[in-house]
């Protein structure tokens, strides 16, 4: 099973978009028990919230099932846990890999690192667009997706 945690700042917004995207792309293709996918954030904000209305709305726009989901904060232990840390922005990598102490495995990555950007998926929060971190979160989870099919697909018998 490949484990995957999605990280925001605050676990309400962008963090549990991805978590919903994502577990909507494993579900159409049939995979979900092949993967475990959870979010959480870098802060204290949020902790115990659900996602936000804003999320929540987008979502439902785009017919994806919110997944029932209440803020959490990213351990040290998270870090062995999971395979791919999957952070936002630059902001969320830096505190990630301070709260794992590092990243010796080379498991965190920022999402549309994985699409072949190095751009930052704005915060809803202080955007207010939706519409915008709802394409982006698509196109990171699309091309993650892709990727780990790709690397992890049983090599092809003779």
């Amino acid at each position: 099973m490949i484990k995957i945690l999605f990280i925001c700042h605050g676990n309400i917004c962008r963090s549990t978009m991805c978590e919903s995207v994502m577990t909507h792309l494993v579900n159409q293709q049939n995979l979900s028990g092949q993967y475990d996918i959870c979010s959480a954030a870098t802060s204290r904000d949020e902790i115990g919230n659900p996602p936000h209305y804003g999320t929540v709305n987008k979502l439902k726009q785009a017919g994806i099932p919110v997944v029932p989901h209440r803020a959490v904060q990213m351990t040290k232990a998270d870090y062995a846990k999971y395979d791919y840390l999957i952070g936002m922005d630059t902001a969320n990598i830096r505190n990630m890999t301070r709260i794992a102490g590092g990243d010796k495995d080379g498991k965190i990555f920022k999402l549309l690192s994985f699409a072949g950007s190095d751009r930052n998926i704005a915060d809803p929060w202080y955007t207010g667009n939706f519409d915008e971190t709802y394409a982006d979160a698509l196109e990171g989870c699309t091309a993650l997706l892709k990727h780990l099919q790709k690397r992890h697909m049983p090599a092809a018998r003779p």
